[in-house]
Parts: structure tokens; C-alpha cells; sequence
């Protein structure tokens, strides 16, 4: 069985990692629990071997290394009922922060703490039998996580050349409180196109437009608009984390579900699993094209776990809607290069067929990939649910949210404002930005050059005939 080192870095990188961890115990111990009939407490073995007995975990440690130059929200996961999942040697964390700079994280921080890092890194690698993925999770608007969490990317670039490095990126929205989240985006989006073989963009406006569309169905009390009360989408109940709600934890939640989703067909059997290695090889064709728009479903679904097949196929409409993106995107108005579909639950193969046929005509691709689909059946639903899709589509629609990232950059930049904060760190100068804003420039430039082939009449390619 493949194997994942997940790198929580930064505030937002372990909030969600906290999440992720908490949600994948509560599913394995769904899917190991002890019937009812039996006297013995539920065990939960996963990996190196652990349980869970009356909801107290008892051994099990996560293949994760935390990372963070602020002390607040790791020692929170220390002092929480996680903390005996992680191992408190597989933590490294600093006092002062990085003040919401891109270079203080990646310049000052990544080389005080490289040699520690790498040693961690290689620690959690070598306790795999057959290391596939790195799986980063960092914000873009602050300082360590863009700064340190692309600082590792390069690392593990030079260091574990062909393990494949998978990266959640949380990208701020326009109302970020974080004056300075341009600058760091933009420095941070230079070293993902780099070195990165995959990216999640993920929007925090689209997350709070969802959780708000959640809110109001909810709260209008309208037939068929209830939340499953056992989902894990949106909520934490009956978690083993029992601290106060925050405002970002509904937030958290979602992008730790898509991390649940993707990571399924290695924690649990499926008809038609799916490699993270084949993620990379069928929906990234050129290599610096590799931001995967996401989309999940259900959200929000009925009270009712019984669901006839036109709601299943009403799952598979709502993943290619604009509403359900965890990017601001409209990926129907836009171009194709690849799509990969991941259910998990009750899901035959002939209704993934049947659906990608009902779907296609509405759907654009481009020419030379028409047959761009990847497909996935994990046996396993999440708690709550008798099925889900996770969709990661490689669409042109991701280019509006770098087109308002660099107009962004640029109404600071032009100004020269805040600029001294970058320049005064050893190592930066103005060329940093000026290279950046380019590499961004000439990303948004391959998109457009996409978007310039859209209508265009597919050819009938002559086949190949065979001798017989």
C-alpha cells in the first residue's frame, strides 16, 4: 500500500491538518467499529497500529511533520485531545512569527530551520515502506505559511526527487486583513510553479460562500434543504476535539474533507482505486499547468440516507457547478484539459459511465484530449453519507483568480508600498517581485493561449489500422 507524509505548515496549514487528522479517525473508526452485540470496546488499527477505545486514542501516531514559527495553534493540537496522534518529535516551532512576510518565512526562517526540517522529513520518510506523496497544506496571504511552505518545496525537490509533492494551497480573498497577502501570493505562486507537481487552489472566499449558503438553507428550515446531521462536510460534532467552535473551523472542515477524499483510495478498498502518482500523470499534460480546481458533493444533502439514482446523478451535476467549486469558478464556461472524478460509496461503474456521457456535451475539452477522464471507486462513504464525489478538474477557469492576484500585487507594487518590509531581509531584492509577477504573467499567458483554442472544431484523427 502507498503511503503519504502530510507538512502542516503555518497557522492555517495545522488548523486544517488538525481537522484532517481528527475526521480520518472518526471514518476508520466508523469502518472498524465492533458490532453491537459484542462486549469489547470499538479498535481502530490503521497504519503502524493504534486504537481508539472509548473514544480516547490509545496508540496511533500521524505520519505528519508540524511546522510553524508561532507557537499558539501547535501548542493548542499539543494540549488538545489529539495530542497523543502526533509525535512531539516531529514539531518544530519558533517564538516571534514571520510578521506576514513572504521572506522572513522563506529566507530567514527556512534557513535557520532547514537542516531540522530535512531531518524530520526524513525521519517520517523512512518509517514508509513505499513513499508516494508529500502532501503540503499552507496558506498563501501570511508569512510562514507562503514563505516556509514553499521554502519546502524546493527541499524536498532536492532531497526525495521522485516522491510526488502534493500542495493545498489556501488563497486569501480580496478582504484579506492581511495588507501584504499580494506580495506574499505572488512571491509564494513563483516557487509552485517551480517545484510543485500538484495544486489545490483553494479560495477562502469561495469556503465562506459556501458555509454561508449551508447557514441560510439551515436556518430557512425549507423541505429538503436540511444538513445530514452526522456529516463531517461542515461539522465537528461528536469529534474527538471537544474545544470551543472558532470562526474558521466550518471553513476547515471543507478543505479537510476534500484531503479525506483524495487520500481514500489508500486508506480503504474500492473497485477502481486510484494512485495520487496517477492524479499527477493523467491531468497535468504540460508542467507548469498543474492547478486543480476542486469541487465537492454533497455539501448539503437531505436527512435521508436512502437516495434514489437521480439524486446520484444529481451529485455528479452539482460537482461541475459553479456552486460547489472551492474556487470562485465557473468551470462549464471554460475549458478543459483533464478531469478526474473520485466516488466513494455504493457507486457502480456503469453510473460513473453513464454519467460522464449525460454530462460531456455540456463540458468542453480541449481538442487533442476529448478522452481527458479519470475516474475512481473507493467502497467506503463518509460518515454520514451513503456516497460522495470529489472532482479535480485542470480548467482554464482557474486563470480569473491569478488575474486578480497579480492586479492585486500590482496596485501595492506600483507604489512601492510596504516594500522596505521585503528588501531590508538579507537576500531580497527588487528583482524577487519583479520575477515573480513575471512567472505569474507567463502562467496566466499559457492559460490565455488555451482559452484562444476554445470552439474550435475537433478533428477526427485517422486510427491506426492493423494488418491481420
Amino acid at each position: 500500500m502507498t503511503q503519504s507524509v502530510v507538512v502542516q505548515v503555518g497557522q492555517c496549514g495545522n488548523q486544517i491538518g488538525c481537522c484532517f487528522w481528527d475526521l480520518a479517525l472518526r471514518e476508520h473508526a466508523a469502518v472498524n467499529q465492533v458490532p453491537a452485540r459484542s462486549r469489547e470496546p470499538p479498535r481502530l488499527v490503521v497504519g503502524d497500529g493504534g486504537s481508539i477505545s472509548k473514544g480516547k486514542i490509545c496508540s496511533l501516531k500521524a505520519r505528519a511533520v508540524l511546522i510553524d514559527m508561532e507557537e499558539g495553534v501547535v501548542n493548542e493540537i499539543l494540549q488538545g485531545p489529539l495530542r497523543d496522534v502526533f509525535d512531539t518529535k516531529q514539531l518544530i516551532t519558533d517564538i516571534s512569527g514571520s510578521g506576514n512576510n513572504w521572506a522572513v518565512g522563506h529566507r530567514v526562517f527556512g534557513s535557520l530551520y532547514q537542516d531540522q526540517i530535512l531531518e524530520k522529513l526524513r525521519k517520517s520518510a523512512e518509517h514508509c515502506d513505499c513513499l508516494q506523496c508529500f502532501f503540503i497544506i499552507h496558506s498563501m496571504g501570511g508569512g510562514t505559511g507562503s514563505g516556509l511552505g514553499t521554502f519546502l518545496l524546493k527541499m524536498l525537490e532536492d532531497e526525495f526527487p521522485e516522491v510526488y509533492r502534493f500542495v493545498t494551497s489556501i488563497y486569501p480573498s480580496g478582504e484579506d486583513d492581511v495588507i501584504t497577502s499580494p506580495y506574499n501570493s505572488v512571491l509564494a505562486m513563483k516557487e509552485l510553479n517551480e517545484h510543485a507537481d500538484c495544486v489545490l487552489p483553494i479560495d477562502n472566499q469561495s469556503l465562506f460562500d459556501i458555509i454561508s449558503k449551508i447557514d441560510l438553507m439551515v436556518n430557512s428550515g425549507k423541505l429538503g434543504t436540511t444538513v445530514k446531521p452526522k456529516s463531517l462536510v461542515t461539522s465537528s460534532s461528536g469529534a474527538l476535539k471537544t474545544r470551543p467552535k472558532k470562526p474558521f473551523d466550518a471553513m476547515n472542515n471543507i478543505v479537510a474533507n476534500l484531503l479525506l477524499n483524495l487520500t481514500s483510495s489508500a486508506r480503504f478498498e474500492g473497485s477502481l482505486n486510484m494512485d495520487l502518482n496517477e492524479i499527477s500523470m493523467n491531468l497535468v499534460p504540460f508542467p507548469q499547468l498543474h492547478y486543480l480546481v476542486s469541487s465537492l458533493t454533497p455539501l448539503y444533502t437531505l436527512t435521508d440516507v436512502n437516495i434514489p439514482p437521480r439524486r446520484l446523478d444529481q451529485m455528479f451535476s452539482d460537482a461541475f457547478s459553479k456552486d460547489h467549486q472551492l474556487l470562485r469558478a465557473d468551470p462549464k464556461r471554460s475549458l478543459y484539459l483533464a478531469c478526474a472524478l473520485m466516488v466513494r460509496g455504493n457507486v457502480q461503474i456503469s453510473d460513473l459511465r453513464r454519467n460522464i456521457e449525460r454530462l460531456k456535451p455540456s463540458l468542453q475539452f480541449v481538442s487533442w484530449n476529448q478522452e481527458g477522464w479519470k475516474t475512481s471507486l473507493c467502497s467506503i462513504p463518509p460518515v454520514g453519507h451513503s456516497h460522495s464525489l470529489l472532482a479535480l478538474a485542470n480548467n482554464t477557469c482557474v486563470k480569473p483568480t491569478f488575474m486578480e492576484l497579480k492586479e492585486r500585487f500590482m496596485r501595492l507594487y506600483k507604489k512601492k508600498a510596504h516594500l522596505h518590509h521585503y528588501l531590508q531581509v538579507e537576500g531580497m531584492e527588487e528583482s524577487c517581485f519583479t520575477e515573480a509577477v513575471s512567472s505569474l504573467s507567463a502562467l496566466i499567458q499559457e492559460y490565455n493561449q488555451l482559452d484562444a483554442t476554445k470552439n474550435m472544431p475537433v478533428q477526427d484523427l485517422p486510427r491506426l489500422s492493423v494488418a491481420m
